[in-house]
């Protein structure tokens, strides 16, 4: 690797910091105080690293302000939050009713902040919706990339550790288990994470790799490695997961019965 010259790389930081700034004015406090206020490169990493550790974040007003902004710009997300509170009521034993998955859980809260990151991802808003993202990572343990495409009814049960990537695809009525992962298999880009379809339980520990597809009503057993596609309504297990047999429910999402059938 060839060295890399700092003083012209701390230039291009500064510049990208402005273009930033033009872009995107609710950002301007945060990078004023980690760029452009700071007067080297080795300067900059240390506030912003040094503060990110006690989650510097921007601003409450802006914060709040953005997600207004998401809510009443994209009626469609309070719907799909809605739905999310339903079905964790419905499938959580542990959820007496509708309002304790907002006040509490931390998987319902992490999917409405990606759902105001997704928004902003698709208005172009790039910048602010991976600022975001890292927030949410940092307090919830939940790191959803705000390309990810999720649909609603979607229970994320303790949620900690659960990962997916720029192109995964969970369609609706899909529950999740804690540590699962839909992740790549390397460095390649473009379409390279799974397709999980409605009506999928994914055991935790369950970890799907690369763009595979996980077909309508299938059943991943608990720590298990998917490599290829799982065909409908089977049930898989292992690592690398094999076919077990068929589900026994049309939608184990639903049924959240983590038995394997074989």
């Amino acid at each position: 690797m060839q060295p890399v010259d700092l003083d012209a790389h701390w230039k291009e930081i500064r510049q990208l910091a402005h273009e930033i700034v033009a872009r995107e004015p609710a950002l301007q406090t945060l990078i004023n105080e980690t760029v452009l206020d700071r007067h080297s490169f080795a300067e900059c990493l240390t506030y912003r690293l040094t503060r990110k550790l006690v989650n510097h974040a921007t601003s409450v007003e802006v914060l709040h302000d953005t997600f207004m902004e998401a809510f009443q710009k994209s009626s469609g997300i309070l719907q799909q939050v809605a739905c999310d509170m339903i079905a964790v009521n419905e499938r959580d034993p542990a959820c007496p009713d509708v309002l304790t998955p907002l006040l509490y859980f931390k998987g319902l809260q992490s999917l409405v902040c990606y759902r105001v990151a997704h928004y902003l991802w698709n208005a172009d808003r790039t910048e602010f919706a991976l600022y975001l993202q890292s927030l949410i990572s940092e307090t919830f343990a939940v790191d959803i990339h705000p390309a990810a495409k999720i649909g609603c009814g979607i229970l994320l049960d303790h949620a900690t550790g659960f990962v997916a990537g720029e192109t995964a695809v969970v369609e609706s009525d899909v529950s999740i288990l804690h540590a699962v992962t839909l992740g790549g298999t390397g460095k390649d880009r473009g379409d390279r994470h799974p397709k999980v379809r409605s009506g999928v339980l994914l055991g935790a520990g369950a970890k799907i790799l690369g763009n595979v597809e996980i077909g309508e009503g299938a059943k991943v057993g608990a720590g298990s490695v998917v490599l290829k596609d799982v065909p409908p309504h089977t049930s898989v297990a292992g690592v690398p997961a094999q076919v077990i047999g068929k589900a026994s429910e049309v939608s184990p999402a639903l049924g959240m019965c983590h038995e394997l059938d074989s």
